[in-house]
């Protein structure tokens, strides 16, 4: 086993990762390696390939493919080291890292500084313990989203989804236009943890019903799952006796919660908070000298953007801390979930979320009766009254899928998005055409897979790079 001697280590090459090496890089830090255990960077991001991030770092909407890349330009711009397969296995207090990689072997790097961004990871059943046997089918929203979005396989065909937050949204909106019955979305708190806009346009949309005080007390099958048994729960979360219903399905997809992804800082001797993340200040400073923490590591955000923000001010104040330089500024400043409160409305009248630009107004729509719009309050700007409009008149939606593709006799799937709204009418339809795609030669985010896309007159783009 070797040594070498690195100023700067980041552990982790998701949007934290990427985003504090940068920031290191532009406050004067040249000597940067960054370790990543997956074989791409970008973190979770390659997989979620629906939009809805950027507007607030970008000020434009992006699908995470999209995010991601930006982020890896700028690494390769700036010749930033990434050593992907590389899976860092422990870290002493005095920032000797052990990595393990396919093509270095086991090696350790004594680092002056060390930014933890190891992301988070999903709870799973044995962290809800619902009773019942152990079956197939019962699956994680984020490996659902891999599976369906990385390696194009789908874990089932009639699917109950437990847990509402934005993940489980999402993936219900995924399965159902990849072909699967969607049965319900279970919560058990009586609001939903996802936002509104994704609540429209991931359940409303399709019908799937939202279930609220309710979860999955048993699940039933041996090789497969064959069912679920839901109730209502009472005020202690517990269910109530003559709520129960069976459902039938193939699939049980748990979307209850992430949590920071912290062994390695325990082994630093890192201390956490109550949330089980890593505990840092507004400087991102943990308790050890040298080790900065940010992103999901610290605690789970709701935005992408956030993170990034987050990021950059742990990379700013490591490279203070290597070039023996006064930290100075405000720090930064969390950012707390937002709550939507439910508001009590007239019969003629609906709450929409827009969705047009970073400051997403909350607006109240009045109806016709007719299925006119008579009036729109809330809105900011005029681009939301008229997003408001077409909303309840004439809906439209950008969408996001993969395609097939086929390099050096690999098999892969790349993600693609309309370069445009189409009529919600006409998803269903689409996806059939976008399943008919197959690549077979490289080609770089951007690039037009389909033109003219039902004559809607917007274009089908990859939003990766495809590469062998």
């Amino acid at each position: 086993m070797f040594q070498i001697n690195r100023d700067l280590v980041v552990v982790g090459a998701g949007p934290a990762g990427m985003g504090a090496a940068l920031s290191a890089r532009e406050n004067g830090v040249n000597d940067i390696l960054i370790l990543e255990r997956a074989d791409k960077a970008g973190g979770i991001l390659p997989q979620c390939i629906h939009n809805g991030f950027g507007l607030h770092r970008f000020r434009e909407e992006l699908t995470g493919p999209e995010y991601a890349l930006r982020f890896v330009k700028a690494l390769e711009k700036e010749n930033i080291e990434i050593n992907l397969n590389s899976m860092v296995i422990d870290i002493t207090p005095d920032l000797i890292i052990t990595v393990m990689g396919r093509s270095q072997g086991v090696m350790r790097i004594k680092a002056k500084a060390a930014v933890l961004a190891m992301g988070c990871r999903e709870r799973t059943r044995g962290a809800i313990q619902i009773p019942g046997s152990r079956p197939a089918g019962v699956i994680t929203a984020g490996a659902a989203q891999r599976f369906v979005n990385i390696e194009g396989y789908m874990p089932g065909k009639e699917i109950v989804i437990l847990g509402s937050g934005d993940i489980g949204l999402i993936m219900a909106r995924r399965l159902t236009l990849e072909g699967a019955q969607v049965k319900a979305v279970c919560e058990i708190m009586p609001r939903s943890g996802g936002l509104r806009r994704n609540i429209s346009q991931c359940l409303n949309d399709f019908d799937i019903p939202l279930l609220l005080n309710t979860t999955v007390c048993e699940i039933h099958g041996r090789e497969r799952v064959t069912g679920v048994t839901v109730a209502r729960v009472d005020g202690q979360m517990r269910p109530i006796d003559g709520t129960k219903q069976y459902m039938p399905c193939d699939t049980l997809m748990l979307s209850v919660g992430l949590i920071p992804e912290n062994e390695l800082s325990r082994a630093a001797g890192v201390n956490l908070a109550g949330n089980g993340g890593a505990a840092a200040d507004k400087y991102m400073r943990t308790n050890i000298p040298g080790v900065f923490a940010c992103g999901n590591v610290v605690h789970v955000h709701d935005l992408v953007d956030y993170v990034t923000e987050e990021s950059e001010e742990a990379g700013k104040n490591a490279a203070c801390y290597i070039l023996g330089k006064a930290i100075e500024g405000k720090g930064y400043t969390f950012h707390e979930k937002v709550i939507e409160d439910d508001e009590k409305l007239e019969a003629d009248e609906r709450k929409l979320t827009c969705i047009v630009c970073p400051v997403g107004c909350s607006m109240t729509v009045r109806l016709d009766g007719r299925g006119g719009v008579m009036s729109v309050s809330g809105n900011k700007c005029r681009n939301g009254k008229d997003y408001a409009i077409e909303e309840f008149t004439a809906p439209k939606r950008v969408l996001t899928s993969t395609v097939h593709a086929d390099l050096d006799g690999k098999r892969t799937f790349a993600p693609v998005k309309t370069n445009g709204t189409i009529p919600k009418g006409m998803l269903l339809q689409a996806m059939r055409e976008i399943s008919k795609v197959r690549l077979n030669k490289p080609a770089p985010a951007g690039e037009a897979v389909i033109k003219d896309l039902l004559g809607a007159g917007v274009d089908v783009v990859l939003t990766d790079d495809l590469q062998p």
